[in-house]
């Protein structure tokens, strides 16, 4: 810490007992393979060597213990336990409290929440500073099982994790009073000192002290797992047949998801669902009724289902799928970008995009979601626009390391791909194409759509153009696009039910941006989203077929 000028050197001190007492006396697991299944598992906010998520975002580390902590009773059915050391300053972050209550919804017997409550924060005090009883009431109150101690003393940590072993049908708090800085003169309890290393011609005579404290010689050994958690396989999943649809066929995205989840979850027993109580708009329902065992209901909780998700999916024990409208997953982008730290393996399923989804009002529509998801490192990001792209969606991304994200819609669409199709990740498919084309069109979702009915009436007007589905947006399939491109005379067309900041224009201005003569012209959404049925929603924000007729003619005219 002194060496690079900064650390947590006072928050370690008032912690070191309780995680002393957890590796060497209370947790069973193999000291040679951090991530044996069968170890017990230990969450927190600062990270060590065992913990398995990226940490230093507060108010998370519980809500993925809460996940770790369902997998292994419910889904493993093993003895593994799960242990998450909090900070008392981060007990304020509304996603702790979110965590608490799907603790005690689900019996969480085997889980252990540590505060270890050391009075002040990063600039301060924290709210509560000492008050205990406090801390304890409120853990009352969410139905845990709750016990008070001197996080300093040992002997009493000893007690309180055997005692919290005993407990059945209740999660368990332990509040323990530490102090900041514990044992160094001048500095423990001290303000100002959170996130700074000792004064360097002070640290030899502190280390010694700590030293000098130490009161056994032993080498403690942690005791083994009890290896009882199944072995599974969560890799290459096949489509065990192809989709049951025919060209012409008019299904939503968002139903065609639900249908190919349930499909997915008969192809192997390790796919689990997460919902934020939006199960019949998302479809995800249909997974419900089918696999009722493997369905998680997290409430309207997003930050908590996205942080359940990622502890669920940890050491590769399920492949899990979280559901939710998309405009809703804005509140979760702290989780998100904490998951892909972690280099974490989930699925998000965003519904009712767009303007499209406007009847059910403008805080439903997601118009900012692709421009999120492109942000994170290595997330993949479906926009498939029909059943059978849907489908396909859902069984790539089961089998996709990462993060990935699925955009579906609300409109029922025509089926425009046959049960045999192919579909590979950075693969756009051209749906239309002559050797007479004079523009290429980019859609996705329900403007792939309208740019199809736009192809039809220009045809009828002697104007042949190039019609694109990227299917993925992220990695895009620069290629394609490009040599479209090239081929319609430089001349490109996006349209998509999303705001043009970040979204599918952007993306592939991006990935022409080195070839010169290629001119791009973006329909987008713009202005603050209204009300509406989907035709008119379409047709006021410039994203219609007659708009896209209308943006071929203008770009001729150039």
């Amino acid at each position: 810490m002194c060496a690079s000028g900064s650390g947590h050197l006072t928050s370690c001190c008032s912690a070191a007992e309780v995680v002393s007492v957890l590796f060497f006396h209370t947790m069973k697991y193999k000291q040679t393979d951090p991530e044996h299944p069968d170890n017990d598992r230990f969450i927190l906010s600062k990270g060590l060597p065992f913990v398995d998520m990226a940490t230093g975002s507060l108010g998370q580390e519980l809500g993925a213990a809460c996940g770790m902590a369902y997998t292994g009773k419910y889904l493993d059915k093993a003895s593994y336990r799960v242990f998450c050391l909090m900070g008392d300053g981060e007990s304020a972050e509304g996603s702790v409290w979110e965590a608490f209550t799907f603790a005690s919804h689900y019996n969480l017997d085997n889980l252990v929440a540590v505060f270890y409550m050391n009075r002040l924060g990063q600039s301060g005090p924290a709210p509560l500073e000492h008050g205990a009883e406090i801390y304890q009431n409120c853990c009352e109150a969410f139905g845990w099982n709750t016990y008070l101690v001197d996080g300093h003393d040992v002997e009493a940590l000893c007690q309180v994790f055997w005692q919290a072993s005993q407990v059945k049908n209740k999660p368990t708090a332990i509040v323990a009073k530490t102090f900041k800085g514990r044992g160094i003169p001048n500095i423990e309890d001290a303000d100002n000192w959170h996130g700074k290393p000792v004064p360097k011609e002070r640290a030899d005579a502190i280390v010694k002290l700590i030293e000098s404290q130490i009161q056994t010689n032993e080498n403690p050994r942690p005791k083994p797992p009890v290896e009882d958690s199944p072995q599974i396989i969560i890799t290459d999943i096949k489509m065990t047949s192809p989709p049951a649809y025919k060209v012409g066929d008019k299904i939503a995205t968002q139903k065609t998801y639900g249908l190919a989840l349930a499909k997915l979850g008969r192809a192997n027993e390790r796919v689990i669902v997460l919902s934020g109580d939006t199960m019949n708009s998302t479809f995800s329902e249909i997974f419900r009724k089918e696999h009722p065992e493997r369905f998680i209901e997290c409430v309207i909780a997003e930050q908590n289902m996205v942080s359940v998700a990622l502890g669920c999916a940890t050491r590769g024990r399920t492949i899990a799928f979280a559901s939710a409208f998309a405009g809703f997953f804005t509140r979760v982008f702290d989780q998100l970008r904490m998951g892909a730290i972690s280099q974490a393996n989930i699925n998000l399923i965003g519904s009712h995009c767009g303007v499209s989804s406007g009847e059910d009002g403008p805080s439903q529509m997601a118009l900012e979601d692709l421009a999120m998801f492109r942000s994170i490192p290595n997330c993949t990001v479906f926009y498939p626009s029909d059943a059978i792209s849907t489908e396909h969606a859902v069984y790539l991304a089961a089998n996709t390391k990462g993060m990935c994200f699925i955009r579906t819609s609300q409109p029922e669409t025509a089926v425009i791909y046959t049960p045999q199709e192919n579909f590979e990740i950075g693969q756009a498919k051209v749906v239309r194409h002559s050797v007479n084309d004079k523009v290429t069109v980019i859609g996705a979702g329900v403007t792939l759509h309208e740019a199809l009915a736009a192809a039809d009436h220009l045809s009828q007007q002697g104007i042949s153009i190039r019609v694109i589905d990227p299917f993925t947006i992220k990695p895009l399939d620069a290629a394609t696009i490009i040599s479209s491109a090239k081929a319609t005379g430089g001349r490109v067309i996006t349209v998509e039910d999303h705001y043009r900041e970040g979204g599918i224009g952007e993306a592939v201005c991006a990935a022409v941006s080195r070839e010169p003569d290629i001119l791009v012209h973006q329909l987008a959404v713009s202005g603050v989203r209204q009300h509406g049925k989907t035709s008119e929603l379409l047709d006021m924000f410039g994203i219609s077929t007659r708009h896209i007729i209308a943006a071929v003619t203008l770009t001729l005219m150039k």
